[in-house]
């Protein structure tokens, strides 16, 4: 049986924990996961967003916290994910072996030595021009497919991947989307996830209703 591509939702920071736990609470069904993206916020509000959310019954085994192992671990949530100015997963691994960890990544080589290190997935990109990167070259698919080809664990393609390019970077490989301002953004956040994970599985564009 062929293996659905994972759909990630990342969130921006850009909500107030209200407004954030209730798109979480909404999206949680059709997202393989679910990324604390909230570099403003200390660890007692990643606190506060995970002990509502498990109360709103949301499974954190879904979550993954960004760059906070310590937070991901105490909650004993999905993993953590690395940014490119975190420690190194080599450092963290040994300390917190029961969390998948993902590195971010933004180059063949960069992808090449977060597999070296251990990690247990990247997160690759960004794959096209992306509003939450202005300025900035996107990778695009024939990079994105070198990584692919180069390394064994996981890639989820991030980067600007509305739901007609999510085809286009699944011919390529991976292993599944990252989506940020496409859900967390959307003014209809519950039916933009239901649309990318019908995609997934689909393959193609077809059954997706139109936003």
């Amino acid at each position: 049986m062929k293996k659905i591509p994972q759909l990630h939702a990342i969130t921006t920071g850009e909500q107030d924990i209200i407004d954030l736990i209730a798109i979480i609470e909404v999206i949680h069904p059709y997202v393989d996961a679910i990324h604390l993206r909230e570099k403003e916020r200390n660890a007692s509000d990643l606190q506060e967003i995970l002990l509502t959310l498990r109360q709103k019954g949301v499974p954190l085994q879904k979550m993954i916290v960004n760059d906070r192992a310590d937070v991901a671990s105490a909650f004993q949530v999905r993993g953590v994910q690395m940014a490119y100015h975190s420690l190194d997963v080599c450092y963290v691994k040994p300390c917190f072996p029961n969390l998948l960890i993902g590195k971010s990544v933004h180059s063949v080589a960069e992808g090449k030595q977060a597999e070296g290190d251990g990690a247990d997935y990247v997160l690759f990109g960004h794959i096209f021009s992306s509003s939450s990167k202005p300025g900035k070259k996107a990778q695009g698919l024939c990079q994105l497919e070198r990584l692919v080809a180069e390394v064994r664990v996981p890639v989820i393609a991030i980067g600007g991947i509305s739901p007609k390019r999510a085809c286009e970077v699944m011919r390529i490989g991976s292993a599944g989307i990252a989506v940020m301002s496409g859900i967390f953004k959307h003014p209809y956040p519950q039916q933009a996830a239901q649309m990318y994970k019908k995609i997934l599985v689909n393959g193609d564009e077809n059954g997706a209703r139109k936003l």
